[in-house]
């Protein structure tokens, strides 16, 4: 019977290495989307950014990157709050005028106490009220701010300086709680995390899968990269497939039915797959998380502040820990690495003209540590001195750790008028 199909070995074979083949393609796509959830690999290609970003000017060339601008620009301002930490009393503080303001309550509005959390880098007003001046102790001479009546428009124009406080009241405002560790939790000689160092880092997994980082910017909301749920042709799934693991440090076992549910997945509308622009994406909860030593929100940046190359900043997460690794590391790990100037980044040694508005580099051009010890979604953290601030959502780079191709991030300052706007409107 064979002798009747000659060809039918060599069909035969064709036919194993077809299927070979096709089995092949299979495995290094997926094997691809799951280093993708790490942090997004991509080779630099000039011109991904917007024709209107690409058309400024030439690339900068690599002796051109010394700037330089605010890696992070704040909005420009005549008047900046502070909440006094010692009795919830708005201050204020106005060009040309010394010292900080009390603000008066007086035609103040309910609206103003979000607006002015929000700017301050907190995702919410937990409480506003007005506070007898009789029960405040003031110097002499003090001015106040007060809001100008029936007066619209930016808020940073709705002021006016006075001399005394009419109503009697000044204004105490408090915020969501926000970017503070439990205590003095140090790490000396490895970069192994205790428990609690970063409390709004959380483990985004799929069953008790891990595939990216996020945090926590309140009890029923995670912060994560776009491209970790992004929904890829076969691979979609449903928001309640995944769940999120806070207040952990080591994998070890984890059981699916520890982790929390997402009830909700929400890309930033404008998120582009191929150039990796507006790479953030809010996760919301189906059950809140119950805050605690090892449960925190972190800090969003204040909209008016500026953050300079140079300074240090962490990121942390679950990701590789040398290239070339093929498992993420079962122990919560951190990198201390310096902001990069976004012209030099932008450079022609770098990533030649590939990031965008929304995105921020972060590392050290000759290499040494990078985001593979983080991993995608996860957190970029800045000191400014009172609490910790989510500056940079992990993205992508070319390679871990290699020569001028240091870690790209999400540049959450970019982005606040949108994660305020979806916080605050979707339903309960």
């Amino acid at each position: 019977p064979a002798e009747g199909f000659p060809g039918a070995p060599c069909t035969f074979r064709r036919l194993l290495l077809l299927l070979g083949l096709a089995g092949l393609l299979a495995g290094t796509a997926a094997g691809m989307w799951l280093l993708g959830q790490l942090k997004h690999m991509k080779e630099p290609q000039a011109g991904q950014g917007s024709p209107q970003e690409q058309d400024l000017g030439a690339i900068p060339a690599c002796e051109d990157g010394e700037e330089e601008e605010p890696v992070v620009r704040g909005a420009p301002s005549t008047v900046s709050f502070r909440i006094s930490t010692a009795n919830s009393l708005l201050e204020a503080q106005v060009e040309a005028h010394p010292g900080w303001l009390l603000v008066c309550h007086g035609h103040w509005e309910p609206s103003l106490g979000t607006q002015l959390c929000q700017q301050l880098g907190y995702l919410s007003m937990t409480q506003q009220k007005g506070v007898n001046l009789r029960d405040v102790q003031v110097s002499a001479g003090q001015q106040f701010l007060q809001v100008r009546p029936r007066q619209e428009g930016r808020l940073q124009d709705r002021w006016q300086v006075r001399s005394s406080c009419q109503s009697g009241r000044v204004v105490a405002l408090q915020c969501s709680e926000c970017g503070l560790q439990a205590g003095a939790v140090r790490v000396v000689g490895g970069t192994d995390v205790a428990p609690g160092r970063w409390p709004w880092q959380v483990s985004v997994c799929q069953g008790s899968q891990h595939r990216c980082g996020g945090s926590v910017l309140a009890p029923e909301w995670i912060l994560t990269a776009a491209h970790c749920v992004h929904r890829y042709p076969g691979l979609g799934l449903p928001a309640p497939a995944w769940r999120v693991f806070a207040g952990i440090v080591t994998h070890g076992s984890l059981q699916p039915q520890a982790g929390v549910p997402v009830r909700e997945i929400i890309p930033h509308p404008l998120y582009s797959h191929s150039s990796l622009d507006y790479d953030i994406a809010l996760m919301r909860l189906q059950v809140p998380l119950n805050f605690s030593g090892a449960i925190r929100a972190v800090c969003l940046p204040p909209s008016r502040r500026d953050l300079l190359q140079g300074t240090q900043c962490w990121v942390s997460g679950w990701g590789y820990t040398a290239p070339g690794q093929a498992q993420v590391a079962g122990t919560l790990k951190e990198a201390l690495v310096p902001l990069i100037g976004t012209r030099r980044c932008n450079s022609s040694c770098v990533y030649r003209g590939e990031l965008t508005a929304r995105m921020i580099c972060a590392g050290h051009l000759q290499g040494r540590v990078d985001a593979c010890q983080g991993d995608s979604g996860g957190p970029l953290v800045c000191w400014d001195g009172s609490m910790w601030r989510l500056v940079g959502i992990v993205s992508w780079g070319q390679g871990c750790a290699e020569p001028n191709h240091p870690g790209v991030y999400t540049n959450v300052a970019q982005l606040l008028p949108w994660i305020h706007q979806v916080t605050q409107v979707s339903p309960a």
